[in-house]
């Protein structure tokens, strides 16, 4: 009975901060209204579903620049986690096209001015990095998650170039950013909410000027990076071997993945 009533008043809050970041962002072509909304609402989110977190690194970050934070993927918590860690920044995600078909999270995107990409398109992909640069420009820093999808386990998987060429083409330093445990919490395909804790390290931003042209190089060093700090005590035989699987998603390992 408890935990129903914390499903509806979950749905509930972000029914209403949907509704309410839609209206803001009709008269707000930036999305700041829309997202401090936002951070409302991930606030709430974490609250009532008993989510603790616990934070290092942040020293390693000026807020008064911009970045391009580069995260794993474990869970749909990932996002009001990063909107409460990361207070100082007005945050951007580049996402994919598809969700701004699925009802009210997609309507979310579009109000709060995030950049959605067609990954099968590669001219849109390109305008879309267009659009991302002109968001930093502005003082935006972007959020991406280059292994492109959730992971159902922890598992580290391989990273799509997209970031890494929005990083290399605007010099901006990427910061490496690990989270731990929010798969546990809200699973991949799962629609159970525990209570817990989420731990999340923030790195040393790379400089991109140190790869000039390389982005295979680039992407191992932060995959490596973020791999460094993921919890030995939650590893899979999978996450362990990771090195084994290429650090930029080819061709070949798309096949694999689609076996």
């Amino acid at each position: 009975m408890l935990y129903g009533l914390k499903l509806v008043a979950l749905g509930a809050i972000t029914l209403l901060a949907t509704l309410l970041t839609v209206i803001f962002g009709l008269f707000d072509s930036h999305g700041r209204y829309a997202y401090l909304i936002s951070r409302f609402w991930s606030w709430l989110i974490l609250a009532v579903g008993g989510v603790s977190l616990r934070v290092s690194g942040l020293n390693h970050i000026d807020p008064r620049r911009q970045y391009v934070f580069m995260v794993n993927h474990q869970s749909n918590l990932d996002i009001p986690v990063l909107l409460q860690i990361l207070p100082g920044f007005q945050l951007r995600w580049l996402a994919k096209r598809e969700l701004l078909w699925v009802p009210f999270l997609g309507w979310a995107v579009w109000a709060a001015r995030h950049i959605v990409v067609d990954r099968g398109d590669r001219n849109d992909a390109l305008r879309s990095l267009k659009k991302a640069k002109e968001r930093m420009a502005a003082g935006v820093s972007i959020v991406i998650f280059p292994e492109g999808t959730r992971s159902s386990d922890g598992e580290l998987l391989p990273f799509k170039r997209g970031g890494l060429l929005l990083a290399a083409k605007t010099q901006t330093p990427i910061v490496p950013v690990t989270i731990n445990g929010s798969w546990k919490i809200l699973a991949k395909g799962d629609w159970r909410f525990r209570r817990g804790e989420i731990e999340v390290t923030v790195g040393i931003p790379v400089s991109v000027e140190d790869y000039p042209g390389n982005l295979r190089a680039l992407a191992t060093r932060v995959r490596d990076l973020i791999a460094a700090n993921l919890d030995p005590a939650e590893e899979t035989t999978e996450r362990k071997n990771y090195k084994a699987a290429p650090a930029v998603e080819t061709h070949s390992s798309l096949k694999k993945r689609a076996v």
